[in-house]
């Protein structure tokens, strides 16, 4: 039986697990809770069983259906499995195939060798063209804005990922060169950024604080310097982060 989610809290509050710090991690840790659990009950049953076999003598007789002793076990595991890999993936895809609210916050995020980057779209809520061929960072333009689109002049790219603190966020994963992992184990997020494949992810921070943004593909030499900050603000102090971010230099 699965434990309440205030024993499950209880428990998981003496792991060692990173803090949980968004809306859909509860019940994530619930579900690993659930997970580890029945693993454990699990090997135990399997050893208890495997012990009563060398121990109790056999029987004289055979039994008439012996065939049901494999396949009844084999049939129970096969349905237990498949409804954790099926609430497994519900969980998942909370965070990728439902769509974000409307009101949430656009922010797009690319992993290059070996730094992340974020764009945030500035007052017109609409982000400017980027061409590769213009990527410089050295020239303070690491994802290439095109200084010719109108949509550009308010945009500003920061190497700290700032979000408010009850606002659902949506990000835009991309990558420039390879696979990397883009993932913030606070937040209960990981996801591969492919370049020339946008994936999008959304979750809302409940937890104000500074954590960790890791990539967690080895992508090269300098993978182990690959991290950044994210900070969850109050929605006040996030304002007037935005008001006083310096735009990125065209």
């Amino acid at each position: 039986m699965a434990h309440p989610p205030h024993a499950a809290a209880a428990i998981l509050s003496t792991w060692p697990l990173p803090r949980d710090a968004s809306a859909h991690g509860p019940a994530l840790d619930h579900h690993l809770l659930l997970n580890l659990t029945l693993a454990l009950a699990l090997a135990a049953l399997a050893h208890a069983t495997l012990l009563a076999g060398l121990t109790l003598r056999r029987s004289p007789t055979e039994p008439r259906r012996p065939w049901l002793i494999e396949t009844l076990p084999l049939a129970a595991l096969t349905l237990l499995f498949a409804v954790l890999a099926l609430q497994a993936e519900r969980l998942w895809a909370a965070t990728r195939y439902t769509g974000p609210s409307l009101t949430a916050l656009q922010i797009q995020v690319t992993g290059a060798q070996f730094a992340w980057y974020f764009h945030y779209p500035g007052p017109d809520a609409t982000f400017g063209r980027t061409l590769p061929t213009l990527a410089d960072p050295a020239a303070a333009n690491p994802l290439g804005l095109d200084p010719t689109d109108p949509h550009t002049t308010d945009d500003f790219i920061s190497s700290e990922l700032v979000l408010p603190l009850g606002r659902e966020v949506d990000l835009r994963l991309e990558a420039q060169d390879v696979i990397h992992g883009f993932s913030i184990p606070e937040m209960r997020l990981k996801q591969n950024t492919v370049p020339g494949q946008p994936i999008h992810i959304h979750f809302t921070p409940t937890v104000p604080g500074t954590y960790p943004v890791l990539c967690t593909q080895l992508c090269g030499l300098g993978h182990y310097r690959m991290e950044a900050n994210l900070r969850i603000l109050s929605p006040e102090d996030f304002t007037t982060w935005l008001a006083t971010h310096p735009e990125t230099p065209k």
